[in-house]
């Protein structure tokens, strides 16, 4: 037997429990990117630093990979009651987070491209001048980085599973990791990277004349920021493909609070539909078949779990 009734406050909110955080977040620091980059310009042109104004070009890059996190959040919240969404928007999040892995893999390629030609074609560097843009360019990607933290990134949701009288079951809030967020972070992250190995290799390069070092610091950062890239693309892609991670002990868990003697798991789908929440569809075989809320009552303590299937069948 299953049961496909629907009840009335049933809904579809997958979100995060800091979705409205997080956004916040990281419009502030879309904001201090955009005008940190329209200073640097101005300063640029108004006094012809051609560094100034390059490190302003790159801010503005910076600030539209923020803008695909910031976009994610809000499309994600104003549909999160659009009913065409089978399960919410809560994946979209990962979406967004894939997408910024994928520019941030493009800039770490272009990174090392441009420091392979310094390498080959050294060009002339103004030290001082290029020192002061890369440590204030470092302040502002420090405080960025402050305002992205995801001081919620690794613990497991704290909602509560409804104990309503049909099938689904429904959590409101739920922790978990926002790949979103991490996108977000990561490219603050490697921006202030890119800005330490600057300074290390301008203020060497400086005392020894090592103009050499610039480049390869570039080429050093690009490596690690492609190893960040590929993490966030495996496990943005990983949640996108309905992947359960070897680490995810939910699938066990279900398995644990429902069999026995009478009652086998025949066919198990768990998977990941919005930070800290899960779905999941559970087909049980069984000799003495109980009411569906009793099978539900058993997996009530399992608080990722914002989306329940049953279906029980008389062995």
């Amino acid at each position: 037997m299953s049961d496909a009734s629907r009840s009335p406050a049933h809904t579809h909110d997958f979100l995060g429990e800091d979705h409205g955080r997080n956004e916040r977040r990281v419009w502030a620091v879309i904001a201090l990117t955009v005008s940190m980059m329209v200073i640097e310009i101005v300063a640029g042109v108004a006094y012809g630093s051609m560094a100034l104004v390059a490190d302003g070009l790159h801010m503005s890059t910076h600030a539209a990979a923020m803008l695909i996190a910031a976009g994610a959040y809000f499309y994600a919240r104003k549909h999160v009651s659009n009913p065409r969404f089978t399960f919410g928007t809560g994946k979209l999040g990962d979406l967004a987070g894939f997408a910024s892995a994928v520019i941030l893999a493009l800039i770490a390629l272009f990174i090392a491209y441009e420091s392979l030609l310094r390498l080959t074609n050294p060009v002339p560097i103004a030290f001082s001048q290029a020192i002061g843009v890369a440590v204030v360019g470092l302040i502002v990607n420090l405080a960025s980085a402050w305002l992205l933290k995801d001081d919620h990134g690794h613990h497991h949701g704290h909602g509560h599973h409804h104990g309503h009288d049909h099938h689904e079951g429904h959590s409101v809030q739920g922790g978990g990791h926002d790949n979103n967020l991490r996108a977000a972070y990561v490219h603050v992250l490697a921006d202030a990277l890119t800005s330490v190995l600057a300074i290390v290799a301008l203020v060497l390069g400086s005392f020894y004349g090592w103009i050499w070092l610039d480049p390869v610091m570039g080429i050093v950062g690009a490596l690690v920021i492609a190893r960040w890239s590929w993490g966030l693309v495996r496990d943005a892609g990983a949640v996108l493909l309905d992947y359960v991670p070897e680490d995810e002990d939910l699938p066990q868990e279900i398995r644990e609070a429902i069999e026995n003697a009478e009652d086998r798991i025949t066919d198990l789908h768990v998977w990941q539909i919005g930070p800290g929440h899960h779905a999941a569809i559970v087909a049980i075989s069984t000799t003495q078949p109980q009411p569906l809320a009793a099978y539900r009552a058993k997996l009530a303590h399992i608080h990722d779990l914002s989306h329940l299937t049953l279906e029980v069948e008389t062995a």
